[in-house]
């Protein structure tokens, strides 16, 4: 599989190939804040509590962008703002990221999820059909704790 990236792959072992596209702590974090709160906007993603610096911010969204993860369009109300939202591709990766949260909750007694204790309960019993509704859910321009939303 030829990726669009400018830089090379380093090899095509399929784990390999899932770190390189969206292993890298910033990415998935990118990914968690449109699953989870709906972000949308570079200056959204600018807000999250782990306060991922501009430029880093900047490069892993036009990263995520070319590697097909991601599309961006202008804000139907500010032409000067950009929606990011996940493509298919992007939306395949859900439950990569809904099994990293359960693996959390289950090791990080202070984890944040774990205030959320029917959701998780739901996520373990049937993690399938759970991935397929936020999968569903985020197509559709939702997330899956919207009140949290800053």
């Amino acid at each position: 599989m030829k990726t669009t990236s400018k830089k090379e792959i380093r090899s095509h072992c399929a784990v390999n190939y899932g770190v390189e596209i969206f292993g890298d702590r910033w990415s998935l974090l990118i990914i968690r804040d449109i699953v989870f709160v709906g972000k949308k906007t570079y200056g959204e993603f600018l807000k999250s509590e782990e306060r991922i610096a501009t430029n880093v911010l900047a490069s892993r969204l036009a990263f995520l962008e070319e590697q097909g993860i991601l599309s961006r369009a202008p804000s139907p109300d500010d032409g000067r703002k950009d929606f990011y939202r996940l493509t298919e591709k992007g939306l395949d990766l859900i439950p990569i990221v809904l099994n990293i949260v359960l693996w959390s909750a289950k090791h990080d007694s202070k984890s944040y999820v774990l205030r959320r204790e029917e959701f998780i309960a739901r996520l373990g019993q049937s993690p399938l059909q759970v991935s397929e509704e936020v999968k569903t859910l985020v197509r559709n321009g939702g997330c899956i704790f919207p009140e949290s939303a800053e």
